[in-house]
């Protein structure tokens, strides 16, 4: 009897964790300044752990105590720079423990990307 409540508990906890996490939270959303397209990329582990024990009751009545739980921990790694046609992966380097670090880069990785894509001068017919 007790399997099928251990198993009610992981089914829940499985849901609420597929709730947090998405495809949307590897790949955020995308920031547009002049003509270059900023897209995070981040990493994403979780973990799960879920467990339960029948008690013995010298009543007959039947004694259950479970739990489960998770964490996710999201860490951005990277942006995707787009210009034009032109498609390049910068990657976050040193410290990659804060969301922070990668909010604070943004100016610099705009300017690092605007060196990539140098403007094309127009040709004079």
């Amino acid at each position: 009897m007790s399997e099928s409540k251990i198993k009610g508990i992981l089914d829940t906890t499985m849901e609420k964790l597929k709730g947090m996490v998405d495809a949307d939270i590897i790949t955020g959303t995308p920031t547009v300044v002049g003509d270059i397209t900023l897209i995070p990329v981040s990493r994403v582990s979780f973990g799960l752990a879920t467990g339960g024990s029948d008690f013995p009751s010298k009543t007959g009545a039947e004694l259950f105590g479970g739990g489960g739980g998770a964490g996710v921990s999201v860490v951005p790694v990277a942006f995707i720079v787009i210009s034009g046609d032109n498609v390049k992966m910068m990657p976050i380097y040193n410290d990659l423990t804060t969301v922070e670090k990668a909010i604070s880069m943004t100016p610099e990785i705009i300017e690092k990307a605007k060196e990539l894509f140098p403007k094309k001068e127009k040709k004079e017919n």
